[in-house]
């Protein structure tokens, strides 16, 4: 029935069947802003209807306000965990936005007519969780909705291929876009609503027969505010509604409006809405948003020449900007570069019966004549001219969350209003007291900046990233890289649902983890973290749940983790003028149980041992940091047990030797007689290639000054059989592996000293190709059946 009705509405027809205007758009058009504004200018409509969710009209008065910086948008989101959103992003040339701002200055209303957001949501989630469904009986029509999204793809492109452009978007542009002749665009996109829901119908009916349920439903929907907007008093011809392309043939009352009845069966979730700032890098397609448009920055150059009424510069102001943007990287082109890029982009347009180029024919140009044909030499330069790195703003005292408003006061109070931008900016801070300052608030205003990223970071709200620190000063210093998203708007307004602040939001998420905490490495990590994020009583509370688990624990790994944390936060904690005097005794407590533990917990295998191996490397650095703290010498005494045993873990003795090698509480003697205890022929060959192992996993300048160590090494392989050889190999390749080639070059070296060629020699024979005996005999090795190894 549909297609016979939109098959007799023609020109003639618009604006005549139901008495009210329908004005088509694309999303994110200039061309559409443009022509509209001059057709409300015509009209002097008392309403304006726009496509969005109706519960948003509130929200119309604030997007129009002093102050408001597009792009922005709107955010529908439910009010539960998990969180689901729906975004309605308005760019300063989107047609939207521009009836917002008429409407204001005309006086005349506006309001939304699509779906309200607690059913719009609703239906988006249905949809969405059958597309993604594997069960069986769906699995027809997931197929179904690919090959109707592919033949809707197939369409476009056809469309493209006819007009013998490039790509559908090069269509559009020259089309629409650049067509301003008066009501071109407004008749053209009726039309061709009208032709394109003839030509997907019957697919859509048969492939993807949700999405035609959805839109018939909106569309319904929105002829019911339309009759709505009529009996409030507007008269039909003082109606302009504004819709997308697609549903500007069905703004018809041929066609049935939505009842009461029909409404309230709709399903539902709880929703709120909130303002947001927007980036032209998520408008464009690279972020995957669907309405987006591929080049947000190079619309916004074409609507300011539109609204100048001079189209013609557009190529012109094209090429400037990305001679600017190469400018700024070092790479200089000259004036006649860019006339002939000009020239050959109105070339490009000419071949195609255009009078203006696309912005494909500007880019390609571009890569011509400022590029000379390389598109990386200006890939970045056209990036930010067809992307752009805009980014919205709101003003104080407009709609957001509670979360989002404390946000924004922290960013001023902090001074970091400047970094929230879509260019990745790196802030360094340093904790320390600034004695060169006046107010305690500019003293330690780092300090204060830190507690904020670290709460952010908690959230998961991804504004700030921070980067690990190597020099000394490390317990002062942080690196954070400061990039702002709409992605991270979304998050901060996710957070409301764990409370009205940052501050509280942070504790809500930490306490939640605090409870479900289960061990006492995660403990000690909860500790820090509520230290680093100042949250002073979840502190304490984390400090009680650890010590309630370390009564029961008997893991050396997780003790040595706990113990670990506090000691970092034990060491530094003053910097954040933090009281940690009632974690020492925690500490003391955690390391005596660990050190108590070692050499029980080292009778494991070599999978086992890794994380072994970590354990008592942070075990043995709480040793070194607080050796007048804990028990030093009990440590060192366990440490020596460990290291005479047979019965532990091949790797962790040898690694725990090499603690003690490093320390010098091994004379050159003992080495000796233990090296050649461990590596005798008498010795299996896994357990002695593993100690070996677990010796390099330490201090490698202590390992490399112990000559008697390599030439114990090199008997002990020199008396292994040719299958034993073998096996050794797979612990020794593991061992060298790690080593800095300096390193390795040291150790050969070394070995030609001790077998009489020299150092020079033997370093000039490790720089020579292989020959091909050797490649052979590694052949051989690569080749050889290591078994259960």
């Amino acid at each position: 029935m549909e297609k016979s009705v939109l098959r007799v509405l023609g020109d003639e027809q618009l604006d005549k069947s139901s008495g009210f205007h329908v004005f088509g758009i694309r999303h994110l058009s200039p061309a559409g802003a443009h022509h509209l504004l001059a057709f409300l200018d015509e009209i002097k409509p008392t309403v304006v209807l726009i496509e969005g969710p109706s519960d948003a009209s509130p929200f119309i008065s604030e997007l129009t306000s002093s102050g408001v910086v597009p792009p922005i948008a709107i955010l529908a989101y439910t009010d539960g965990l998990p969180v689901r959103t729906l975004l309605y992003p308005y760019a300063n040339y989107s047609p939207e936005y521009q009836a917002f701002m008429w409407a204001s200055k005309n006086n005349a209303q506006a309001a939304f007519i699509d779906l309200p957001s607690e059913h719009a949501l609703a239906l988006y989630e249905q949809r969405k969780r059958r597309r993604s469904t594997t069960e069986s009986e769906h699995a027809q029509e997931a197929d179904d909705l690919q090959v109707y999204v592919y033949e809707q793809n197939a369409l476009y492109q056809r469309i493209a291929e006819l007009s013998d452009e490039p790509d559908y978007e090069a269509y559009w542009e020259r089309y629409f876009e650049q067509n301003l002749q008066k009501d071109a665009y407004r008749q053209g996109i009726y039309q061709f609503s009208i032709q394109m829901r003839e030509l997907s119908a019957r697919q859509e009916m048969q492939l993807a027969p949700q999405e035609a349920a959805y839109n018939e439903i909106r569309e319904a929907y929105m002829r019911r505010k339309i009759q709505d907007a009529i009996a409030d008093g507007h008269a039909p011809e003082k109606i302009v509604v504004v819709t997308g392309a697609h549903h500007a043939s069905a703004m018809d009352f041929r066609f049935p409006a939505m009842t009461a009845e029909e409404l309230k069966g709709l399903p539902k979730t709880t929703t709120k809405l909130t303002l947001m700032p927007y980036s032209y890098y998520k408008l464009s397609s690279h972020s995957g948003y669907g309405a987006g448009n591929q080049a947000p920055a190079y619309f916004e150059l074409f609507w300011q020449c539109l609204q100048r009424g001079d189209l013609h510069r557009l190529p012109a102001l094209y090429f400037s900007q990305v001679a600017a943007h190469l400018r700024e990287h070092g790479t200089y082109r000259s004036t006649a570069s860019l006339i002939e890029g000009v020239r050959l982009a109105e070339a490009l347009a000419a071949l195609h019966d255009g009078s203006l180029p696309t912005w494909k024919d500007l880019r390609d140009a571009a890569t011509v004549c400022l590029g000379f044909g390389e598109f990386s030499t200006i890939a970045e330069a056209l990036a930010r001219t067809d992307v752009g790195t805009a980014i919205g703003r709101l003003p104080e005292g407009v709609s957001q969350t509670p979360i989002q408003d404390d946000l924004n006061r922290e960013l001023k109070r902090l001074k970091l209003e400047k970094f929230k931008t879509a260019v990745a900016t790196t802030l360094e801070l340093d904790l320390r007291e600034n004695r060169r300052v006046k107010s305690e608030e500019a003293a330690f205003l780092d300090l204060k900046r830190s507690v904020l990223l670290q709460r952010l970071e908690l959230l998961g709200i991804q504004f700030a990233k921070k980067e690990r620190v190597y020099q000394a000063s490390a317990s002062w210093a942080e690196h954070w890289v400061l990039r702002w998203t709409p992605e991270a708007e979304i998050q901060a307004v996710e957070s409301t649902l764990k409370g009205e602040t940052i501050e509280l939001a942070a504790a809500f998420v930490l306490k939640e983890w605090l409870e479900a905490c289960s061990d006492i490495a995660e403990a000690s990590r909860i500790i820090r973290i509520a230290c680093d994020c100042d949250l002073t009583e979840l502190m304490e509370q984390a400090k009680s749940a650890l010590q309630g688990l370390a009564v029961d624990t008997g893991s050396f790994e997780q003790i040595a983790a706990a113990a670990y944390e506090l000691s970092v936060l034990i060491r530094y904690g003053s910097i954040r003028r933090i009281e940690t005097d009632t974690l020492l005794p925690l500490l003391q407590q955690l390391f005596l149980r660990g050190t108590l533990l070692l050499v029980d917990a080292s009778g494991c295998n070599d999978d086992a041992a890794e994380g072994m191996v970590r354990a008592i490397q942070s075990l043995h650095t709480v040793a070194q940091d607080h050796y007048d703290q804990v028990d030093d010498g009990l440590w060192f005494n366990k440490l020596q047990d460990l290291a005479s045993r047979d019965d532990r873990n091949a790797k962790l003795s040898g690694f725990a030797f090499a603690i003690l090698l490093e320390r010098n509480e091994i004379p050159d003697e003992r080495v000796a007689q233990e090296v050649s205890r461990r590596l005798s022929p008498g010795i299996p060959v896994d357990l002695g290639a593993g100690w070996f192992e677990g010796i390099t996993m330490r201090n490698r300048y202590a390992l490399l000054s112990r000559v008697s160590l390599w030439q114990q090494l090199d008997a002990y392989i020199a008396s292994l059989d040719k299958e034993a050889f073998h096996r050794s190999l797979v612990f020794l390749r593991r061992a060298f592996g790690s080593f800095e080639p300096r390193e390795k070059a040291t150790v050969a070296e070394m070995m030609g000293d001790i077998w009489g060629v020299g150092a020079d020699m033997a370093g000039a024979a490790l720089q020579q190709p292989l020959s091909e005996e050797e490649k052979e005999k590694l052949d051989e090795l690569n080749d050889f059946d290591f078994g259960d190894l």
